[in-house]
């Protein structure tokens, strides 16, 4: 592609070129294309420590595959012991790493750590191969001067990456300056190893692997009586700076705030691996280089996606394995064992051996796991700790607070972003603690077999791993926030049936202060006026104070009457005469339909909320039969049991086809929801209407000394 100035433009003052406010405008021509390797080639031009990052990542891939097609063509005598070795997985892997991280700007001295370790650890494996392909050859002389090439290789890459790449990850700096000796002391320790390797004697024949013995060109005489000993004691001090490497990353680890801790759990896991593969000898190097191959990849986890692998996890899970493999080896072993010492028991030992594996296994997993959480989590991955702590909320927090208290526990107990309750009620309350995200997790909330509501889980925060949404956590959580969001459930019930009570007592004092204010107060000021009348003209006209007192006669009966309906409003005076069953029998006298009355059990002492509604409801379901059903017949049921049942049952027309509710019907159920019971109308099976209320009896109280 070609940028070019455009032809024919005009200037805002109407001369010809380029407008000043859009000096060097373009136009894009196809006449000469980019391709992506010329913007990648000038990237690097442009960046000399980029360009030297990835010549270092390109020579030591192209040294190192190099070394494993010569390791193949060598003849059977001259192969190494080992077919590869970890320097062969750190060459291809190490310098592309470090090269991709300084590509992408992030940790710069553990990247160039990287690629010069890498590199030595190339020259390493190639100088090898060339040196056994020139032995192979007969050329002794140059395979001597590529054994020093190789010596240099090794010593130098595990330096780097064995000692200062752990000491200096994941921030490119010590931990702290007491680390300072430990760097020295690798300098001093590796430079004193390759000094012994160059110094080296030659081996003796009879004991050296191959067919001739590769000569050093720099051997030192004087020192070949002390020189395998150093070098053994060198070599213990190697692994012991590679184990100390380790323990600096560790400490930092338990130092580190969350985010740091989550970048370097990857290579903490990785390098503590690595470091048992070298403490277990050449034996293992087909893991150690398998495995040198990972470590790279677990640091670009750790740089660039370390929020989305959980790690945690996998070491968990890991050192659970190991505790269960070892345990069940003891056990093994200690049966193999007994079985030879008791001779002709080896296979009832190794039956005992596989039963008490099998009893001891879970119990053990569930040890080990508890045991790992709380080395990695603390007490914020221990379910008996969160249980403990919702029920603490749970007891000392009110009522009205307690959902936002459980919300804010689970919370922080599974460290993840935000956390909401969704209570099921009327309205669907919601109390939410923190962000949720775009797609929360739902948890469902069952109370004794009731849905009650829902938890919602945002996904984890920065605080812990990705493992937080752990599922013996949320196990141990749910059922403390189902008995919260059940109990405003019924806190919620409850003030609702305060307010219809207090509502409903308020109405009905309204009633009464309009019948008295309206009714008898009236009343009684008419009678007042009429008496003074009657006194004032009881002298000069008898006849006229006998008509006003009789007129005072009557309204007294009127008063009566009202005084009497505001009572039997209050409560219906036959239940105090005749109790439920004589005051129901009377309402079946009343009119037609013939209505025949049944009653099961003691209704002399129920107690009156309950003796009330059950009148009511016969009454109102009465009234629906002799207005509405068009029936023959009727009969009222009073049962009592451990309920006070009231059915009133005709042999009308039924239901209704279309849906209706009037007042009387929602009365009814009213009157029965009160007391907590309920009231069910619907078709009798042999025709007509079927209304039966449900209506809870108090428990008899336990009398002392009596069963």
């Amino acid at each position: 592609m070609s940028l070019r100035p455009r032809e024919g433009s005009r200037t805002l003052d109407g001369t010809g070129g380029v407008p000043r406010r859009v000096v060097d405008a373009v136009t894009v021509t196809e006449d000469a294309p980019a391709w992506p390797a010329t913007s990648l080639v000038r990237g690097l031009l442009r960046s000399p420590l980029r360009l030297a990052a990835v010549t270092m990542a390109v020579l030591s891939v192209g040294l190192t595959v190099v070394g494993l097609v010569l390791r193949v063509d060598l003849p059977p005598e001259w192969r190494p012991e080992q077919p590869a070795t970890p320097d062969l997985a750190a060459g291809l892997t190490f310098p592309v790493v470090g090269a991709f991280l300084l590509a992408h700007r992030a940790r710069p001295a553990t990247a160039w750590l990287m690629c010069a370790g890498g590199l030595m650890c190339a020259v390493n494996a190639f100088s090898e191969a060339a040196m056994f392909t020139f032995a192979a050859a007969g050329d002794m002389e140059s395979a001597g001067y590529l054994r020093l090439s190789m010596v240099t290789g090794k010593g130098v890459g595990g330096f780097l990456l064995a000692i200062l790449f752990p000491l200096y990850s994941p921030d490119g700096r010590l931990p702290s300056r007491r680390w300072r000796p430990l760097v020295a002391a690798g300098v001093v320790v590796f430079s004193t190893n390759l000094f012994l390797n160059f110094t080296r004697p030659d081996p003796d024949p009879a004991i050296y692997p191959w067919p001739r013995v590769i000569p050093n060109p720099l051997v030192v005489d004087f020192l070949a009586p002390y020189n395998m000993a150093a070098r053994e004691v060198t070599a213990s001090l190697v692994s012991v700076l590679a184990v100390l490497a380790l323990v600096s990353i560790v400490l930092r680890f338990r130092r580190a705030g969350p985010e740091l801790r989550r970048q370097i759990a990857w290579p903490v896991f990785a390098f503590a691996v690595y470091v048992a593969f070298l403490l277990a000898g050449p034996r293992w190097w087909l893991a150690g280089t398998i495995w040198t191959g990972l470590i790279p990849v677990a640091i670009v986890f750790s740089v660039l996606r370390y929020r989305l692998y959980g790690i945690d996890t996998v070491v968990s899970r890991a050192f659970v394995a190991a505790g269960l493999i070892a345990a069940v080896s003891v056990i093994y072993a200690v049966g193999a064992v007994a079985g030879l010492a008791l001779s002709g028991y080896d296979r009832i030992g190794g039956l005992v051996a596989a039963l008490l594996a099998g009893v001891i296994f879970h119990p053990l997993r569930h040890r080990l796991r508890s045991l790992v959480d709380r080395l990695m989590y603390g007490t914020q991955g221990d379910p008996q700790a969160l249980a403990a702590r919702l029920a603490r909320e749970v007891r000392e927090t009110e009522p009205a607070n307690a959902l936002a208290a459980v919300a804010s526990v689970v919370k922080d107990g599974l460290s993840v972003t935000g956390v909401a309750v969704e209570v099921y009620e009327p309205g669907s309350r919601q109390v939410q603690v923190g962000l949720l995200g775009p797609a929360p997790r739902q948890v469902p909330l069952v109370w004794h077999g009731e849905p009650v509501g829902r938890l919602l889980l945002g996904s984890p925060g920065p605080r812990r791993f990705a493992a937080a949404h752990n599922g013996r956590l949320i196990a141990a959580a749910v059922p403390y926030v189902a008995d919260v969001a059940h109990a405003v459930r019924m806190t919620a019930d409850l003030q609702r049936s305060r307010e219809r009570i207090l509502t409903a007592r308020e109405e009905e004092r309204r009633r009464l202060r309009r019948d008295l204010h309206d009714g008898l107060g009236h009343a009684l000021t008419d009678m007042a006026m009429s008496i003074n009348m009657a006194r004032i003209s009881l002298r000069t006209a008898p006849a006229s104070a006998d008509r006003l007192l009789l007129e005072l006669r009557g309204g007294m009966d009127a008063v009566s009457e009202e005084i009497r309906e505001l009572v039997y409003g209050l409560r219906p005076p036959t239940l105090d005469e005749l109790g439920l069953a004589g005051a129901v029998r009377a309402l079946a006298q009343e009119g037609t339909p013939r209505v025949a009355v049944e009653t099961e059990g003691d209704l002399s002492d129920l107690p009156a909320a309950a003796e009330v509604a059950a009148y009511r409801i016969a009454q109102e379901g009465l009234t629906n039969v002799r207005k509405h059903a068009g029936a023959s017949s009727a009969v009222i049921s009073l049962r009592r049991g451990e309920s006070l049942v009231v059915r009133v049952q005709d042999d009308g027309g039924g239901l209704p086809s279309g849906p209706r509710s009037g007042i009387g019907l929602l009365s009814m159920r009213e009157r029965a929801a009160e007391l907590g019971g309920t009231c069910v109308i619907e078709a009798a099976p042999g025709g007509g209407t079927v209304v039966e209320a449900v209506l809870p009896l108090p428990a008899a109280p336990v009398v002392a000394g009596r069963l």
